[in-house]
C-alpha cells in the first residue's frame, strides 16, 4: 500500500494535470499508469509539450492505496477508441482498448474503495468516441448530478457519493 502522507484528494488518472488549477495542489495524490515526457507534438506549434509526471505510478484499476483513504477522488480516464498511437491526442489522454467497459467498471471500483464513506468522486468524459450513457452502463450507475461542457457540449462533469448510488445506469 502507497503512502499517502494523510493527503484527501486522489487523481487516479492525472495525465499532464490538465483539469487543475494548481498542478501540484498540497493535498492531492496524482497518479498516472504512464510516466511519460513529449516535447514538439503539434506540428504548428513548435514549442509545446506534454509532460505526465505522476506521484506514483499505477494503473486505475489496481489502486496501491487502502480502502476509505481519501475524501475526494478525480478520474478522468481515457475516452479515445478509434486514435492512431501516434496521435498527440493519444500521447496526451491516452487510449482504451476493445475491453474499455470492464476497465471503466473496475477503475470506478477501485476509486470507490479507496474513497471514505461519503466521498466525492468527480468523474471526467469526452463523448469523443463513446458516450456517456455507455460509460454509465458499463459502471453500473449514474451520476447524481453533471454538466456539459466545452465547444460542442461532448465533455461531461459528473459527480458520485460512496454509498448513495443511482442504481439506474439508463
Amino acid at each position: 500500500m502507497a503512502n499517502n502522507d494523510q493527503k484527501k484528494i486522489l487523481d487516479v488518472t492525472c495525465g499532464a494535470r490538465t483539469i487543475w488549477f494548481n498542478k501540484h495542489h498540497p493535498a492531492t495524490v496524482y497518479c498516472d499508469k504512464r510516466k511519460e515526457e513529449y516535447h514538439e507534438i503539434w506540428k504548428n506549434a513548435g514549442n509545446c509539450s506534454i509532460n505526465i509526471d505522476p506521484d506514483i505510478q499505477c494503473d486505475f484499476t489496481n489502486l496501491p492505496f487502502e480502502n476509505n483513504a481519501f475524501s475526494l477522488v478525480v478520474f478522468d480516464p481515457p475516452h479515445l477508441t478509434g486514435a492512431k498511437e501516434t496521435s498527440w491526442l493519444v500521447k496526451k489522454y491516452g487510449k482504451l482498448d476493445k475491453n474499455w467497459p470492464q476497465m471503466l467498471h473496475d477503475g470506478f471500483n477501485e476509486c470507490m474503495c479507496v474513497l471514505k464513506p461519503d466521498g466525492v468522486l468527480i468523474f471526467k468524459w469526452s463523448e469523443h468516441d463513446i458516450p456517456a450513457a455507455k460509460v454509465w452502463k458499463a459502471i453500473g450507475q449514474k451520476p447524481l448530478f453533471g454538466h456539459y461542457s466545452g465547444k460542442s457540449m461532448r465533455t461531461f462533469w459528473g459527480c458520485f457519493m460512496k454509498g448513495v448510488g443511482n442504481d439506474d445506469p439508463n
